[in-house]
């Protein structure tokens, strides 16, 4: 019989399935394929919250994790929700200064680190100057503890309300120092059932959480609507092209999220079209994807369909179907249940069908702010209660929406509107080119032109090949006046393009 649950107003899924069905698989870990049921996530979540309350981890605490996606760290979430501490997801791929101001905004009581990443958690520590952090280790310390741990002090857990946050989610942080997305157990429940209703994902429904957890994507494209439904989420510890075809195959993935760059490099695989008869469609979002790469996905044999989201909202913000995705090549859909979208323009007004304006959202997917940034919190709102993206879209007579980039990437040439993502569309169908960046750079004749920076997919094209490809496609003054190859573009944790870093290597030569 299952011990009794924490004191909650909260529904908690994987209670509500331990109970019910606790055999059903919760957890697969790709590498060994260890199978992890409901009741076993269960006790592990009960054994982590009497875990944090042995450790003085009260109601509100933040509790920072510097590790890759394992089966600890999603049991570890629901300790935390079930003791009403805040899970906080260190990006492992940051330098130790980069890490240090979010360990110092978030001030922790208590790091759980890999062994791997301990050198980075104690420098980032130092630097934060959080002497008195407690530090304890996934590897040598938690088996341990967890074995040893008095779950008679999970049931003291104090009552929580929707409105507490569950985790700290940091941004990416393209445009300065990261801030902390307060995600809510309401962001989380209503993101699910939205989810899980307008993409159709039931209880024999089997994802990837693919993405690093410092991500949303890694926790909320697919991992926690599928637990909440009594799906299978299916472990990896890091993309790797070279196997991952087989390992859909092999755990009979139904859905897979993925950012461009990853269905890239599964697109130049020997086995990519390998018949994968469990698989309904792959959905890339985070960046345009090439018309090149979708079209390679279809003629593959896999359907493919493209979303959109960011960690303040969602993140799963629109749902489609095989048949629009393809008739309405680059949309992302409809809204899905729940959430309301506009489109304003450059003057303020809400615009109407087939007019570009930026996106605002509003309903129980929102986040609660930025963790301890209430001026900065506020300036993403609406007087009216939306948020702003910061993302331009545009919706057709059907209600279909297509995302067009971002508004602040916007530049202006010769007194004419340049949208990156537009150029960049055009410039991927180039041959010879694998991927693009697009960034208006200061000119004194024209205010800003467009630099491209581009890496290669034959050493052979020139800046004379491309620009001479680019004007027969674009009016002059969304042709590039300068370009620049590289080996690399460079990218945040999220898989997107450091816009940031690459025009500091620009600046610098």
């Amino acid at each position: 019989m299952l011990n009794a649950p924490s004191m909650t107003t909260l529904f908690d899924p994987v209670v509500w399935w331990a109970r019910v069905d606790g055999k059903r698989t919760a957890l697969v870990v790709a590498a060994n394929g260890h199978r992890h049921s409901y009741a076993q996530l269960h006790e592990s979540a009960e054994r982590w919250s009497a875990l944090l309350a042995e450790r003085g981890v009260a109601h509100g605490d933040r509790v920072a994790v510097l590790a890759q996606n394992r089966v600890e760290f999603i049991a570890l979430l629901f300790g935390c929700i079930r003791r009403g501490a805040i899970l906080v997801p260190l990006n492992w791929r940051l330098s130790a200064p980069e890490l240090a101001r979010v360990v110092a905004n978030a001030t922790p009581t208590l790091l759980i680190r890999e062994s791997r990443f301990r050198a980075l958690a104690d420098a980032a520590v130092a630097d934060a100057a959080l002497d008195a952090l407690q530090g304890i280790d996934f590897d040598h310390d938690v088996p341990e503890l967890l074995r040893n741990a008095d779950v008679r002090l999970a049931i003291a857990s104090p009552l929580r309300r929707t409105e507490d946050p569950t985790m700290l989610l940091y941004t990416s942080g393209s445009t300065g120092v990261p801030k902390g997305v307060m995600i809510t157990h309401r962001q989380l429940l209503w993101n699910a059932i939205a989810t899980t209703t307008a993409w159709a994902l039931g209880a024999d429904d089997v994802g990837p959480a693919a993405t690093p957890f410092f991500h949303t994507g890694g926790w909320n494209v697919f991992t926690t609507p599928l637990l909440f439904r009594g799906g299978t989420v299916l472990l990896t510890d890091g993309f790797d092209a070279a196997r991952y075809l087989e390992t859909l195959d092999r755990f009979g993935v139904t859905v897979t999220f993925g950012v461009p760059t990853q269905l890239a490099m599964l697109s130049e695989q020997p086995d990519w079209g390998r018949p994968l008869p469990s698989l309904r469609w792959f959905i890339a979002g985070g960046a345009p994807c090439p018309q090149r790469l979708k079209d390679a996905v279809r003629t593959a044999g896999y359907n493919f369909r493209e979303g959109y989201g960011l960690t303040e909202c969602g993140p799963n913000c629109f749902a489609t179907n095989d048949h629009t995705a393809m008739a309405f090549d680059g949309s992302v859909g409809w809204p899905v249940p729940f959430l309301e979208m506009r489109l304003r323009g450059d003057d303020g007004a809400i615009v109407v069908d087939d007019m570009l304006g930026e996106l605002e959202l509003r309903g129980p997917q929102l986040f609660g702010g930025y963790f301890g940034a209430p001026k900065q919190s506020a300036e993403a709102m609406t007087d009216d209660g939306w948020f702003r993206t910061g993302d331009l879209a545009i919706r057709n007579v059907d209600g279909v929406y297509a995302i067009r980039g971002r508004r602040k990437e916007m530049y202006i040439s010769g007194g004419e509107n340049v949208f990156p993502g537009e150029v960049e569309a055009v410039l991927l169908e180039c041959a010879g080119v694998a991927e693009v960046s697009v960034l208006g750079m200061t000119d004194t004749r024209w205010g800003e032109v467009c630099c491209a920076v581009i890496v290669r997919s034959d050493a052979t094209l020139s800046d004379t090949m491309l620009l001479a490809d680019a004007r027969t496609r674009l009016a002059s003054y969304k042709v590039p006046k300068r370009v620049h190859f590289v080996a690399a573009l460079p990218r945040l944790g999220s898989g997107k393009v450091d816009r940031r870093a690459l025009a500091e290597m620009l600046d610098a030569g």
